[in-house]
């Protein structure tokens, strides 16, 4: 089992910039796909970006693309999150997810193991 810990969020102003961070733990994420989802208030859960294991392919959901960049660290055993130009919008709880395949699909059924979530708050 691999267990994941965010970190990162908190409050910041809009068109601001905030970088989370996602941990592992009891294994390494080289074999693992990864991706980040997030959950506003009220809304379900949805896709922000992914990233493939070997780190060569990436994909945004379209509200975030060329705001948020997805990047791993194989070393430190992370993956990060930054998010630039932030906006009322992103406000929600952010995951991190992991899942045994080579590459994500941004669909949550596929992903194994979650965090625990950090809250991003964006003021306007």
């Amino acid at each position: 089992q691999v267990q994941l810990v965010e970190s990162g969020g908190g409050l910041v102003q809009a068109g601001g910039s905030l970088r989370l961070s996602c941990a592992a733990s009891g294994g390494t994420l080289s074999r693992y796909a990864m991706a980040w989802f997030r959950q506003a208030s009220g809304k379900e859960r949805e896709f922000v970006a992914g990233i493939s294991w070997f780190g060569a392919i990436t994909n945004y959901a379209e509200s975030v693309k060329g705001r948020f960049t997805i990047s791993r660290d194989y070393a430190k055993n992370t993956v990060s999150l930054q998010m630039n130009s932030l906006k009322a919008d992103d406000t929600a709880v952010y995951y991190c997810a992991a899942v045994s395949d080579p590459y994500e699909s941004g669909r949550i059924r596929q992903y194994d193991y979650w965090g625990q979530g950090t809250q991003v708050t964006v003021s306007s």
